[in-house]
C-alpha cells in the first residue's frame, strides 16, 4: 500500500497540472491610490453618464457625435476586429467537439488491348463515414478556448475605448473650430479699433498737430493683427478637416454651424474611487483581458506537456452495385484509441511555456502602467477644469479694466491729452486678453472633455468579465 502512495501522488500532481489556475492579481494596495487628490467641486455628480456629451448643451454638438458613431472608420475597424475574435472563438470551441466526416466512392475499372487478360473489369461503390474526438482530460483545449474568448472581451473592451476617444475628439475638434472662429472674430474687431485710431491720427498728420511716427506705428499694429489672421484661417480648415474625418466624410466642403464659444457649458462631473476607476475605463478592462488570454496560453502550455488521448471510429458500405450498397451484409466498422506522449522535442515544448509567462509578465506590467496612467489622467483632468476656471476669472476682469483704459486713452488721445503710445498699450492689452480668454475658455471645455473621457465615459466592465479586484 505504502508502494502506492508515491505513484499516487503523481498522478494527482499531473492533474492539478493540467487544471486552469486563476489569473495573477497585478495590483497590489499600494499601487492603487485611497482617493483623488484634484480639486473636486462637493456637489458634482459622481461618474459621467454615458450620454455625458449632451450635458454640454449643444445640439449640433450631439448630432456630430451621433454621426461619428455611426460613420467613423476607426469605429468600423474595431467593430471588424471583434468579428475576428469572434471567429476565433468560434475555431478554438470546435476543438471542443467530434470531427465528423463523410465520404463517397465509386470506382469503374476496365482495359483495352492484348494486356487485358492480365486485368480483370470491376466495379465498386462505396459509403464510409469516419469520426475522431481528442479527449480534453488536461483542460489545453479549454485554456486554448479560454484564451480565445479573453481575446474577444479585449476586442469588444477596446471597441469600447476608441468610442469613447472619438467621441472626446469630436466634441474636442468641434470646440476648436468654435475657438478659432472666435479668435478671428476678435481680430477683425481689433483691425476695426485701430482702423478708427488711424483716421483721427490721420486728420491730426494733415492739421500738423501729429507726426508721421504715429502714423506709422498704427499701421505697423495693423499689419501685425492682419498677418494673425491667415494662420487662423488655416487652423480653422485644418480643425475642419479633421472633424470631416471624424464623421466619416471627405473633408472637401465640410463645415459646421458657428455657435457662441461662452454659452457651452460643460456639465460638473466627479471622479468618485481610484479603486472604481479600474472597472470605468474599457482600456483597463482590455489590458485585463489582455492579461487573463495570456494566463490562460500560460496553462495551455503547461497542459501541452501531458499525453493526449483520442478517440477514432469509422464504418461504412461496399458494393458493387449501387442498389445493394445500403445492405447490412455489405457494412463494415473500426474503432480505436490513441494516446500520444512526447519524449523529446529539442526543449520546443518548455521554450513555449517559458515563452507564455514571459508574454503573461509583459501583460502584467501594461495592466499596472493601464491603472497608473488613467489615474494621471483623472488628476491632470481635475487639475486642467479647476485652475482653468480660475483663469478665465482672472482674464474677465482683466478685459473689464482693459476696456475701460482702452475707451479713457481713446477719449485723452483725441483731445490732445495722451500719447498714442498709450492708446496702443491700451489697445493691446485688451485684444490681447480677449484672445486668451477665448484660448483659456477652450482650454476649460476641453479639461472637462478630457476628464469625462478619463473617468471612462459613464462605461462599466461587466461583473462576469471582471479578473482583478481590488479590495478598497
Amino acid at each position: 500500500m505504502n508502494k502506492l502512495r508515491p505513484i499516487a501522488a503523481g498522478l494527482l500532481a499531473i492533474t492539478l497540472a493540467g487544471c486552469s489556475t486563476p489569473v495573477p492579481k497585478a495590483l497590489s494596495p499600494q499601487l492603487v491610490p485611497q482617493r483623488f487628490t484634484g480639486p473636486i467641486l462637493p456637489d458634482a455628480q459622481v461618474w459621467p453618464q454615458t450620454n455625458w456629451w449632451q450635458g454640454f448643451g449643444n445640439p449640433d454638438l450631439t448630432a456630430l457625435i451621433g454621426e461619428a458613431q455611426e460613420g467613423n472608420r476607426d469605429l468600423a475597424a474595431a467593430a471588424a476586429r471583434v468579428m475576428q475574435a469572434e471567429a476565433q472563438s468560434t475555431i478554438q470551441r470546435a476543438q471542443l467537439f467530434p470531427q465528423i466526416g463523410a465520404q463517397a466512392d465509386h470506382v469503374n475499372s476496365g482495359c483495352s488491348g492484348q494486356g487485358c487478360q492480365q486485368f480483370s473489369k470491376a466495379k465498386a461503390f462505396g459509403l464510409s463515414f469516419n469520426a475522431s474526438y481528442e479527449l480534453d482530460f488536461w483542460g489545453l483545449a479549454r485554456d486554448n478556448l479560454r484564451a480565445a474568448n479573453e481575446q474577444l472581451k479585449s476586442a469588444r473592451f477596446a471597441q469600447q475605448s476608441v468610442a469613447l476617444t472619438v467621441t472626446a475628439n469630436v466634441a474636442t475638434q468641434y470646440l476648436n473650430v468654435l475657438a478659432i472662429r472666435r479668435r478671428i472674430a476678435i481680430d477683425n474687431a481689433y483691425i476695426a479699433a485701430i482702423n478708427n485710431i488711424l483716421d483721427v491720427i490721420k486728420l491730426r498728420v494733415k492739421a500738423g498737430s501729429s507726426s508721421h511716427l504715429d502714423l506709422a506705428r498704427e499701421q505697423a499694429q495693423l499689419e501685425g493683427v492682419q498677418a494673425q489672421i491667415p494662420g487662423l484661417e488655416i487652423a480653422e480648415r485644418q480643425a475642419l478637416f479633421n472633424l470631416a474625418v471624424l464623421l466619416g466624410r471627405p473633408p472637401e466642403n465640410f463645415d459646421v454651424k458657428t455657435a457662441d464659444l461662452d454659452a457651452i457649458l460643460a456639465p460638473q462631473v466627479g471622479a468618485g474611487l481610484p479603486s472604481e476607476l479600474l472597472l470605468r475605463r474599457p482600456d483597463i478592462a482590455q489590458a485585463e483581458a489582455d492579461l487573463a488570454a495570456a494566463h490562460a496560453n500560460v496553462d495551455a502550455a503547461r497542459a501541452a506537456f501531458l499525453p493526449q488521448i483520442s478517440l477514432t471510429g469509422s464504418g461504412g458500405f461496399v458494393s458493387t452495385a449501387i442498389g445493394t450498397l445500403l445492405q447490412g451484409s455489405n457494412f463494415g466498422y473500426s474503432y480505436g484509441a490513441n494516446l500520444l506522449q512526447t519524449l523529446f522535442d529539442g526543449g520546443r515544448l518548455a521554450g513555449q511555456k517559458d515563452l507564455a509567462e514571459a508574454v503573461q509578465k509583459e501583460f502584467i506590467a501594461n495592466y499596472q502602467s493601464a491603472a497608473l496612467n488613467a489615474y494621471a489622467d483623472v488628476e491632470n483632468a481635475l487639475t486642467q477644469v479647476a485652475n482653468t476656471a480660475r483663469a478665465q476669472e482672472h482674464l474677465k476682469r482683466e478685459i473689464e479694466a482693459a476696456n475701460e483704459a482702452f475707451e479713457i486713452s481713446q477719449l485723452q488721445y483725441r483731445q490732445g491729452a495722451a500719447e498714442l503710445l498709450n492708446v496702443l498699450q491700451a489697445q493691446q492689452q485688451l485684444f490681447s486678453a480677449q484672445d486668451q480668454l477665448v484660448q483659456i475658455t477652450l482650454a476649460n471645455r476641453q479639461a472637462a472633455i478630457h476628464l469625462f473621457e478619463a473617468l471612462g465615459g459613464g462605461w462599466q466592465e461587466p461583473p462576469q468579465d471582471r479578473t482583478q479586484v481590488v479590495e478598497n
